[in-house]
């Protein structure tokens, strides 16, 4: 494991080509940064960013997309990474990586995106908010209002083992971040994406109060070769690891780039859906 300045590591898994960086959300436990990884083929980096994990605290006045950028572009070149994957937070990094570097990766995995060129708008906030003031909270109350706002975003009736446990001590080293990123956003610009020559895949979610899946169309739009897929679940990381495994490896595992003409967003607000199918 190797660490920055900043408190950000990354571990290696697997050897040879390509090499896909792998960028989780705000507040990921260790078990989901691994996931979008499962299935690719050649080296995986999985990064995880500082307060997460084994990482150190957050540097005061780290969580911003730009500064988050920062040190995702060091350890992509570093690692000599050509495609990478980001759920929500990581995919906010990249976003704003691909609008400085358009030729940068190769291929593009954008998961739950939350905002654009624009802050979250209240509703979206709102959730952040009360996470916030959970974790201001536990320690008088023992984590107990954390943990039940966690296990009340979970999707009823699956077995998640201990895994609100895990995100609501994930989270508790997080309350600046979850006050700060609401408030922020990726790019204050989308032009720039249209010329990044990346082949894109955008999976967003229809019934996740934290990732619009506005966001993720409007996303999918911004750039000139991008594959949209909304997944019908308010936790798709959690319900459909198939269908999204099936989707990261169809993009990742190919040597053979896209017609830019297959597979385009449709113009309007018309987008490709269907079950084929984290924070921040």
């Amino acid at each position: 494991m190797t660490a920055l300045d900043s408190g950000a590591v990354w571990k290696v898994h697997g050897s040879g080509s390509p090499v896909t960086l792998v960028v989780h959300g705000l507040g990921a436990t260790e078990g989901e940064a691994r996931i979008p990884a499962s299935g690719v083929r050649g080296t995986r980096v999985v990064v995880t960013l500082p307060g997460h994990g084994d990482a150190a605290a957050a540097p005061t006045g780290y969580w911003d997309y730009g500064r988050v950028a920062e040190d995702v572009l060091a350890i992509a070149d570093e690692v000599a990474a050509t495609r990478a994957v980001g759920v929500s937070l990581g995919a906010g990094a990249l976003i704003r990586i691909a609008a400085e570097e358009p030729d940068r990766f190769e291929r593009l995995a954008l998961l739950l995106p939350a905002s654009l060129d624009r802050p979250r708008d209240e509703a979206a906030t709102a959730p952040f908010m009360r996470l916030a003031d959970a974790v201001d909270a536990a320690a008088s109350d023992g984590g107990a209002s954390l943990r039940a706002l966690v296990t009340r975003s979970l999707p009823a009736g699956m077995e998640v083992g201990d895994h609100a446990e895990q995100r609501a001590a994930a989270l508790r080293r997080l309350g600046s971040a979850l006050r700060a990123l609401p408030g922020k956003c990726p790019v204050d610009d989308a032009a720039p994406l249209a010329a990044v020559t990346s082949d894109v895949l955008v999976v967003g979610a229809t019934d996740d109060e934290l990732h619009s899946p506005e966001v993720a169309k409007e996303v999918a739009r911004a750039f000139p070769d991008a594959r949209l897929e909304l997944l019908p679940s308010a936790a798709p990381m959690v319900t459909h690891r198939h269908e999204l495994r099936s989707l990261l490896t169809g993009l990742l595992n190919s040597d053979v780039r896209r017609n830019p003409t297959e597979d385009q967003v449709p113009s309007g607000d018309q987008a490709p859906s269907g079950d084929q199918g984290q924070h921040g």
